[in-house]
């Protein structure tokens, strides 16, 4: 019996939520949109997703009320985070920890700390739920700034222009530079 291609028969809120982001790619166009990457170009380079898959992708999640299409002059569009999205920052961040933890060829790639306790001594670094050790919050995606891990020492510096951004500490949410 071949399987099905949606959760339709899942009385779930899971399964719904997997409607909206159990896609492939969709997780790591997330995960880049928390990174401040907003446009179609930035993504398709950085992720190497086939254009019309990244197409289809953030219709969807735009359609979901996940993202939203923002022009940004002639000819351009980017994609922003909505409420909605943001929302999903938790649910992002305890995948990053179980990666790290269970599925990591070289851990400790990506840093996430509490803009506001943040002093540069690794004090404000956020546990796996999510949670600042220093003041106790857990803040929300536009509190963070992540940095580069020592995971990343010693690998060439990428040659997109989105990895070699990310080698140098960027708060989420912000247009990536």
């Amino acid at each position: 019996m071949p399987l099905g291609s949606d959760y339709a028969s899942q009385a779930c809120s899971l399964a719904r939520a997997l409607e909206v982001v159990g896609e492939r790619w969709t997780l790591l166009i997330l995960r880049d949109c928390f990174y401040g990457v907003r446009r179609f170009t930035d993504l398709h380079r950085h992720l190497g997703v086939p254009r019309a898959v990244l197409a289809e992708r953030l219709e969807s999640l735009t359609e979901a009320g996940v993202l939203r299409r923002e022009e940004a002059g002639p000819g351009r569009v980017e994609y922003l985070l909505t409420e909605r999205g943001q929302e999903l920052w938790p649910a992002l961040h305890a995948l990053y920890g179980w990666g790290e933890r269970h599925a990591a060829a070289v851990p400790r790639r990506r840093i996430f700390r509490h803009v506001a306790c943040d002093t540069g001594s690794g004090d404000a670094e956020l546990d796996d739920a999510g949670r600042c050790p220093s003041c106790g919050a857990t803040p929300e995606a536009g509190e963070i700034r992540v940095h580069p891990g020592p995971g990343l020492a010693g690998e060439p510096e990428p040659a997109e222009p989105v990895g070699r951004a990310l080698l140098s500490p960027q708060r989420l949410l912000e247009p990536l530079t």
